[in-house]
């Protein structure tokens, strides 16, 4: 009673003090601090975040093309090791495998001689062989020893007058021609020369089929 006594005195009715006070409650949620409040994003970026992601983006691809180059670099020495050879034209060299009198008419004969294209690390593996024949006093004639299917060795035997691969069956006649078996073609014969009392058979690569 003393409060509606007070604001009476003070000119303001109850009913208009209560119908005034939502609204000074809704001020005051307008108003405190410790309301929700959420802002709209901007709908661009400004002019210098846009900079810096264009920076960003340069400096990536900057970064990924780099790589690359060096990756590049670093397998360059190692595809040229690879492929080099197959580019390169193999040397033929003359190759000594004994003396013309260490050689009987009508004989045919293992001979071993160095390849022409030995690696230091080869070891035994550089060297190679071939069946050397001496036809008469001053010709002679040098079978590769490898098989023209998959390259195994043939073997001579002077009995069947006939050379003969062991790991397919692959037969030749003493001249090289096939006989029978999956060789492809007869056996490859290595240019062959007397030198100074010497025989030598010029090396070069033998063309293997499959």
């Amino acid at each position: 009673m003393n409060e509606n006594k007070n604001i009476e005195g003070a000119g303001v009715s109850p009913a208009s003090f209560s119908a005034a006070s939502p609204s000074i409650t809704t001020e005051k949620v307008r108003t405190d601090p410790g309301a929700l409040h959420v802002e709209k994003a901007p709908n661009s970026e400004s002019p210098q975040n846009s900079e810096e992601a264009s920076r960003r983006v340069f400096l990536e691809r900057l970064s990924i093309i780099l790589g690359t180059m060096g990756a590049l670099g670093l397998a360059a020495p190692a595809v040229g090791f690879i492929f080099a050879p197959l580019s390169e034209r193999a040397p033929r060299i003359w190759r000594k495998v004994g003396k013309v009198s260490g050689f009987k008419v009508g004989t045919t004969v293992p001979v071993r001689f160095e390849d022409a294209t030995p690696l230091r690390w080869a070891g035994v593996t550089a060297n190679t062989a071939a069946w050397l024949r001496r036809v008469d006093e001053e010709r002679f004639i040098a079978f590769a020893i490898n098989c023209s299917h998959l390259g195994c060795p043939v073997r001579w035997l002077p009995d069947a007058d006939l050379f003969l691969c062991p790991c397919h069956g692959g037969v030749y006649y003493s001249n090289g021609a096939v006989a029978a078996g999956p060789p492809p073609c007869p056996l490859t014969r290595y240019p062959v020369r007397v030198k100074n009392g010497d025989v030598e058979i010029q090396t070069r690569p033998l063309p293997f089929a499959t």
